[in-house]
């Protein structure tokens, strides 16, 4: 989040806010640190509010033990104290992990609607107005079932892999943005950070499948396995084609090079900021590119036509066949999680992130002359226009899902190895030489330059 707009805020509001900006500045250079005027972003801004609230807030002494909580929260608040910092970030986890629950909840409600209409029929509409609370009842219905593990199953591992499959999706949000500036940590590997990741949550389908001592089970991990594993040389390359261009694994700054420099040339005419400094459009290769990404991330969240490790008229329910309850609901979190999580990684990589690529709109609250309200819309429109993007790529998911009937094991293997890798390698060797002989221009001429 941006400092200066939120501390400035909160100035406007009339309160007694003494110091306040000096406490925010304080946690985004992380205790002096940091060079002067250089400010950290992101959860840190909440260590700055929060050693702000322990420094000014007393306890009433008319409470018993006021004395002893008034000298707690000033130790707290103490230069030094790890307390704001570490605040900052448990607020941040806890958003995040509250956008991925309330996503899985909008989604699974949504993807049943696009299916009814699809299918020329209303879905669910009893609970709730047009059936909207329909997944928070399921949801609570699996909160009190009843816990089963199999008498044969390998009890610990049965238990603990929903949660690595969860976690191993989670983790993978922590270098992603949400809009300008609202990122958990800009990790300067943060693509390798999502690609590396990742395999987290094949070992946890492969924990289940195994623990579960279940035929079925086990022949769908297998092909989980070989599913995910193939797939993500596909994706591993058009990674790999991202950062060949950008030069650089951050996300963020993958983004903002696509955003253009939101300067006038010198003839007057604003040539930055606009939808052809989108990577999709740098070269001839990028949107076949993008194409191959897209149909690889299905395989890699086990989509349809890809959802072979879940085949229900073969393996019953696929590697989740024993599980039941909670254990159950998290698999069904890390699957709608891992649709946001690979959408929103083709925004930034190839869609411009949160620029819309119309410079009028990209431009509000930028320049010397913005507002703290101009600011804070600014910010909004860019978090509107990132997520707008994400939940459309999300809808063609769903899309497809209705679409198209489930390929044999044979053509999923034929797609990856004899389809996709030999587009995705010729991509990456044509983006290469692109770059060689333009020197980083995009197929329209112009330059990408960045602020």
């Amino acid at each position: 989040m941006n400092l200066f707009v939120f501390t400035n805020f909160f100035a406007q509001t009339g309160k007694d806010l003494k110091n306040l900006g000096d406490y925010a500045e304080a946690a985004s250079t992380k205790w002096g640190l940091a060079e002067p005027g250089v400010y950290y972003e992101g959860g840190l801004f909440f260590a700055g509010l929060i050693k702000w609230l322990l420094s000014t807030t007393e306890v009433s002494s008319a409470l018993p033990f006021a004395g002893t909580v008034n000298g707690l929260m000033t130790s707290l608040a103490a230069d030094g104290s790890i307390f704001p910092e570490l605040g900052g970030l448990l607020i941040t986890i806890g958003v995040v992990f509250g956008f991925v629950n309330v996503f899985a909840i909008g989604a699974v409600w949504s993807e049943r609607k696009v299916s009814a209409h699809m299918q020329c029929r209303l879905g669910p509409m009893e609970v709730g107005p047009h059936g909207l609370l329909q997944t928070v009842a399921d949801g609570l219905k699996l909160l009190t079932k009843e816990d089963i593990i199999p008498r044969l199953a390998d009890k610990p591992l049965f238990a603990i892999a929903p949660a690595v499959v969860f976690a191993g999706v989670l983790m993978r949000f922590v270098p992603l943005p949400f809009g300008d500036k609202l990122i958990a940590s800009d990790l300067d590997l943060g693509l390798f950070f999502i690609a590396a990741v990742g395999a987290v949550e094949v070992l946890g389908v492969i924990m289940a499948g195994w623990a579960s001592n279940n035929k079925w089970s086990l022949f769908a991990t297998i092909r989980t396995a070989t599913q995910m594993v193939s797939y993500e040389i596909p994706i591993g390359i058009a990674f790999v084609t991202v950062i060949l261009c950008s030069g650089s694994f951050s996300l963020m700054e993958i983004v903002n090079q696509q955003g253009g420099s939101l300067l006038s040339a010198d003839d007057g005419y604003t040539y930055q900021g606009w939808v052809w400094h989108w990577n999709l459009f740098r070269n001839p290769f990028m949107p076949i590119l993008g194409i191959v990404y897209f149909i690889a991330s299905l395989a890699e969240c086990k989509r349809a036509p890809f959802d072979l490790p879940e085949a229900e008229s073969e393996l019953v329910s696929g590697f989740h066949t024993e599980y039941s309850g909670m254990r159950f609901a998290l698999f069904f979190l890390a699957e709608y999680a891992a649709m946001y999580l690979v959408a929103a990684v083709a925004v930034v990589i190839f869609l411009g992130g949160w620029w819309s690529g119309i410079y009028p709109l990209d431009a509000l609250g930028t320049g010397p002359d913005a507002t703290i309200y101009t600011k804070t819309l600014g910010l909004l429109v860019k978090v509107g226009v990132f997520l707008s993007k994400a939940f459309a790529l999300v809808f063609v998911q769903m899309w497809i899902r209705w679409t198209l009937p489930r390929i044999r094991l044979d053509q999923m293997m034929y797609v990856c190895w004899k389809v996709l890798l030999p587009i995705s390698l010729l991509c990456f060797v044509g983006s290469c030489l692109w770059e060689l002989v333009s020197g980083g221009a995009s197929v329209f001429g112009f330059g990408i330059v960045v602020e």
